[in-house]
């Protein structure tokens, strides 16, 4: 049965993976992303029902269009399965409260869309950054155990305080790296979505974020100018290492704070 409820689980993320799909296409090209009905990029085709099963459509097709053969780029099966995947985990992580089941979803599935529309467009859609800093601030009104108080009161405070922190240092960053190296140093996307991550994780874990950011952003850049695949001067997109590090922070920040604190002492 618990396999069953668990599989279960696993595909109503896919189903939810496949809606983000759209707004990974749609969002930064301004369209709709209601209407029209899922259509193939390639000949317009509206997708019938029975071809828009999360992953399995996509491995029968064998990820080409059944109306003109077209290929299907495999982000799609990729965010359904991470999606699907997310669903479980966060379902066992928060067993104990489905209020932060729920939050550590919208969470996570937004910070999702910003990772794969980033890596491939290079922006981060206001509607998810700032739409989001108001879900922040309403979610931690609603449940403030999300900051770890019972005053909603004080859940506001830390949820504003994470904002400020958050879109705070990296507009600095992004002053100051600007005028050192006469040139852009960090995206205003990367300030809003800071203050969408502040907004839930609060002042500590937004620096824990940054932290994890850094260190990630720094690993894979020396990891690819190692490999020849990339230059000093060249530029990541480094809205994917914030959004995995936000989620790191969200799910172990405070075991890491904690741990650390412990080892100073």
């Amino acid at each position: 049965m618990d396999r069953l409820i668990n599989l279960l689980i696993f595909y109503l993320g896919a189903i939810v993976g496949s809606f983000l799909n759209v707004c990974i296409y749609r969002l930064p090209r301004e369209e709709s992303i209601v209407f029209p009905s899922s259509h193939c990029p390639h000949c317009n085709t509206p997708i019938k029902p029975y071809d828009n099963l999360p992953v399995f459509s996509y491995l029968i097709l064998r990820g080409r269009c059944r109306a003109c053969g077209g290929k299907i780029s495999a982000r799609y099966i990729v965010v359904e399965i991470l999606t699907g995947l997310s669903f479980l985990f966060l379902s066992i992580f928060f067993a104990q409260s489905f209020p932060m089941f729920i939050i550590s979803l919208v969470f996570v599935c937004s910070l999702i869309v910003v990772i794969f529309i980033d890596i491939e467009h290079q922006i981060i859609p206001d509607e998810i950054s700032l739409g989001g800093t108001g879900f922040g601030i309403v979610a931690s009104l609603a449940y403030p155990m999300l900051h770890g108080t019972s005053a909603w009161r004080s859940s506001l405070i830390y949820s504003l305080g994470g904002i400020a922190i958050g879109a705070g240092l990296f507009w600095l960053i992004r002053i100051v790296g600007g005028k050192a190296f006469k040139k852009e140093a960090m995206g205003l996307g990367d300030v809003k979505l800071m203050a969408y991550i502040g907004s839930v994780v609060g002042p500590s874990l937004t620096l824990l974020t940054t932290f994890f950011a850094a260190f990630l952003g720094s690993a894979v850049g020396l990891t690819l100018i190692a490999l020849k695949k990339a230059q000093i001067s060249s530029r990541l997109p480094f809205g994917p290492f914030i959004c995995i590090g936000a989620i790191l922070a969200f799910l172990w920040g405070a075991q890491c704070i904690a741990w650390y604190l412990h080892f100073c002492h």
